[in-house]
């Protein structure tokens, strides 16, 4: 996917140099297998997907990180990241460190996970859920029959085991993905409406993050069948925020893949562009310490993270309270 207006060039007239400074967050694919299959997913996961992380490769992120004393927090993602054999092993194993799980909520009731979600309590996970909108019709449009219904009943087990409370420090967030070519409302008062919407089903929840989604895999193929590509491109490109540039999570973020490549963030790796354009395993490192400093890979779906109030794994970049 190319733009007629270069990212890297867009940097350069803004006099903005944007380079790797020590990494605090550790963000960790354990693979594309996942019990959903939703329309704009970047990762392209699904039920049928065999990419998997190994108990070697958990064994030595776990390795790096004890070497690691600047890394703060474990990002681990997927696919759905508790389908994975070694996830619970890779949660123990990053004690000391700040652990997110971010879940899918409906997987908390798949076979063998009946557990979870005490289990997920037990070693204080903080759980950032994905919710694409407070709607059932929504959610059910972009996720299929029964989602919301059993999300709803996953975000209340987790309220009753102490998620979501302002006192616990047991922290459940939510993520809202639009729905279609446009950038997401301001996350305040997004955040301000489900807060009201999901109050009426008894749940509470800490923060919302609004993201924006990415031109790459499912969503790009969603916008090449709509024919919405060029207008969604155009619609990121007017909304470059130098603002927001400034804070772009792959500053301080490093990304292992499922089969422990590394990558500068989760977009390139599923655009299979590697850390700083140079090829580069765990297993070629001494310590996540290393990569403190170079240059970051850029393209086109950059302007996503960079349009509006800007966009991280995190919510917006700009965030107004």
């Amino acid at each position: 996917m190319k733009t007629a207006i270069s990212f890297k060039e867009t940097l350069e007239k803004c006099g903005l140099t944007l380079v790797r400074v020590s990494p605090q967050v550790v963000q960790v694919n354990v693979g594309k297998l996942c019990n959903q299959a939703c329309r704009h997913c970047h990762v392209d996961a699904g039920p049928k997907r065999t990419e998997v992380m190994s108990r070697k490769t958990v064994d030595r992120i776990i390795e790096l990180l004890r070497l690691s004393p600047e890394i703060r927090t474990v990002d681990i993602t997927g696919g759905a990241p508790e389908l994975n054999p070694h996830f619970r092993h890779l949660v123990e194993g990053s004690l000391g460190k700040e652990v997110i799980d971010r879940c899918n909520l409906t997987v908390l009731f798949e076979p063998g996970q009946e557990r979870t979600a005490e289990f997920l309590r037990e070693f204080r996970v903080k759980i950032v859920a994905s919710l694409p909108c407070y709607s059932k019709e929504n959610v059910e449009r972009s996720r299929g029959a029964g989602v919301f219904d059993k999300s709803i009943q996953a975000l209340k087990l987790l309220n009753s085991l102490g998620y979501g409370k302002d006192d616990d420090g047991l922290v459940l967030d939510l993520v809202y993905n639009p729905s279609g070519p446009f950038l997401p409302p301001p996350e305040k008062d997004l955040e301000n409406e489900y807060k009201r919407k999901l109050k009426e089903y008894g749940i509470t929840f800490n923060k919302l993050y609004a993201i924006t989604n990415l031109p790459i895999r499912r969503f790009l193929q969603n916008l090449k069948k709509l024919g919405k590509l060029e207008e969604y491109m155009a619609l990121l490109v007017e909304n470059f925020n130098p603002e927001a540039a400034k804070g772009i999570m792959c500053r301080s973020l490093i990304s292992v893949g499922w089969d422990g490549n590394l990558y500068d963030c989760d977009f390139n790796q599923m655009l299979e562009i590697p850390l700083g354009g140079r090829a580069r395993t765990i297993w070629d490192i001494g310590s996540f310490s290393e990569i403190s400093s170079g240059e970051i890979v850029f393209g086109s779906h950059c302007f996503g993270c960079t349009a509006g109030s800007g966009s991280s794994c995190s919510g917006t970049l700009l965030r107004k309270e």
